[in-house]
Formats: structure tokens, C-alpha cells, sequence
């Protein structure tokens, strides 16, 4: 997930990735990666962790199909 679409999700702010670059320079933060992987890292509880929690904690996808932003009138179709 990118820190944008984070900063986003979690206090309901926009902003460009411009702006995401300054506020972590700004607070010592830098958007780079690890050049490696963590030794203590567990591909078995990775794994358990990517069936069973993040189904539940994923956002549901959007509708496919057109819907009316009245209220009053049915989607014609």
C-alpha cells in the first residue's frame, strides 16, 4: 500500500505524492525500502496471515453496475 493512499485511508486527507514527500522529509522519514528481508521473517505465518486475516480486513470492491445518486429515481437499465 503506498503511504499516500494510507495517509488517505486513515485521516481522511489528500494529498499529492509531492506533498506525502514533504511531510516525511518534514518528520525525518524517508520513502525508501528495505534492501533486504528480516531474518526473523516467517513465510508459514506470512501465508496464514494473507488467508484468513486480510480477506476480512480488505475493503469490499466497489459495484460493477451504474447506480443513481437520487434517491427517489431507479436506475434505468
Amino acid at each position: 500500500m503506498r503511504i499516500k493512499t494510507l495517509i488517505g485511508r486513515m485521516f481522511h486527507l489528500g494529498y499529492t505524492v509531492q506533498g506525502v514527500w514533504y511531510l516525511l522529509r518534514r518528520n525525518g522519514w524517508s520513502c525508501q525500502r528495505p534492501a533486504r528481508r528480516a531474518i526473523e521473517r516467517d513465510k508459514a505465518a506470512i501465508e496464514v496471515w494473507k488467508k484468513e486475516v486480510w480477506p476480512q480486513v480488505e475493503d469490499p470492491r466497489r459495484p460493477t453496475a451504474p447506480g443513481s445518486a437520487s434517491k427517489t429515481k431507479p436506475v434505468k437499465g
